[in-house]
């Protein structure tokens, strides 16, 4: 449990922090568990089945790695929920959206994004999940917030634009088997230079940003809500808008990456590279530990480098010659609590056999759109004995069903 006032247990590198009642009772020496009743201690999180209180906020780690693929850690991405039920997603970077969905989460509930920019590590999964949020039961709009740019075809609504024209046979060739309500999409292009500007104010939530030192259009983004204060850097180097605006954050998630020497010896740059992404593009852990004894955050979070155990130390280390404070540094599926009282810390035990949840709103066809139109190379290819076991099959889902769906490629020639 970690107060306003509390500090960090040295011993620990991904620190984990039980609730004060817990710790109470480990204390007394005793904790009566039933053999049949389920267990008062749960150490790990196990999505979807822990109401939130109504003056709680949880936040995932949906991706903590780097631009280097691995099955270890997605690229950037979190998930912030509030007791209020709004959901927010905080970046998407490549393999974040497997991550998002093993969480159990309804699609209609995960409608908010926010983009800190536009790099593959933090944008890379929004087309997987915006194209198939309806075969995944999205049946709700989606709200993208990203920044403009510094020419205007940098800019959101251009990405996007050129995404969907990219994408446009996925999007006609699924016609009328998704609900295409998953497909409205509202986009807010928000001025990237501009300093602690309000981009979303709704239900109590104020979210605002701030500019970000990274190649110019990049943002860190400030969640207030509740008496709460939650602050995602995306990428950065350490600036003076972060140390002004993000004081005293309960929860502090910002960059730190591996040591200049390790650019070299683990990502293969030479000497200039690593210098400059290791330290200008990017914050070493020295600095993130500068950062966080500046502003004082409840906890701070550290992220966005490979969070192993020969990398772990040399990070720790760094920061710990600045920052004495509460630390997590952060890798996928790392779950925060966080209450005007305490700050909980634990793992997130995800769904690794997903199907879709279900819908949460009735189906809508799509009538008025144009059917998809078969190509004669299509039809021919089905050969006739095949298409007549396809087509009993369809007879006895439409029986089952009390439905008079037809096939198509299946049907027969005339």
């Amino acid at each position: 449990m970690f107060g306003k006032t509390s500090k960090f247990l040295p011993a620990a590198i991904l620190l984990v922090a039980s609730g004060g009642a817990q710790a109470q009772d480990v204390a007394s020496g005793v904790i009566e568990f039933s053999p049949t009743e389920p267990y008062p201690i749960r150490e790990v999180y196990y999505p979807g089945t822990e109401a939130l209180a109504e003056d709680e906020m949880r936040v995932i780690a949906c991706g903590t790695g780097m631009p280097q693929p691995r099955l270890k850690q997605a690229a950037a991405c979190f998930l912030v929920e509030l007791g209020n039920g709004d959901k927010f997603i905080f970046d998407m970077g490549y393999g974040s959206f497997e991550r998002l969905t093993a969480l159990g989460i309804p699609m209609d509930f995960l409608g908010n994004v926010f983009l800190g920019h536009l790099h593959l590590d933090h944008a890379g999964d929004f087309p997987q999940y915006y194209f198939t949020k309806g075969i995944n039961s999205g049946r709700s709009k989606t709200r993208l917030f990203g920044p403009n740019g510094v020419k205007p075809e940098w800019g959101t609504k251009t990405w996007f634009k050129k995404i969907r024209e990219a994408w446009a046979w996925e999007e006609a060739s699924r016609g009328g088997a998704v609900d295409q309500r998953g497909l409205e999409i509202e986009i807010t292009e928000f001025d990237w230079t501009a300093e602690n500007a309000v981009i979303y104010d709704e239900n109590g939530v104020q979210i605002r940003t701030i500019p970000a030192v990274h190649a110019d259009q990049s943002v860190s983004f400030i969640l207030e809500w509740n008496g709460l204060k939650f602050a995602y850097s995306s990428d950065t180097s350490p600036n003076r808008w972060w140390v002004e605006h993000t004081q005293n954050a309960d929860i502090s998630i910002h960059e730190v990456v591996l040591p200049p020497e390790m650019w070299v010896t683990k990502y293969y740059l030479d000497t200039v590279g690593a210098v400059m992404a290791g330290t200008q593009a990017h914050t070493p852990p020295q600095a993130f530990g500068k950062v966080m004894a500046m502003t004082e955050p409840r906890m701070a979070v550290g992220y966005h480098f490979q969070n192993d155990a020969d990398t772990a130390p040399v990070v720790l280390e760094g920061i710990r010659e600045i920052y004495d404070g509460p630390l997590s540094l952060a890798t996928d599926f790392m779950t925060w609590n966080v209450t005007a009282d305490e700050i909980r810390v634990r793992m997130a035990v995800p769904n690794h056999e997903r199907f879709p949840e279900p819908p949460q709103r009735e189906f809508v066809p799509n009538r008025d759109a144009k059917p998809y139109e078969w190509t004669e190379t299509t039809f021919d290819g089905y050969q006739p004995e095949i298409a007549a076991v396809i087509n009993k099959l369809v007879d006895a889902f439409n029986e089952e069903f009390g439905t008079d769906v037809k096939p198509t490629t299946t049907a027969p020639r005339e």
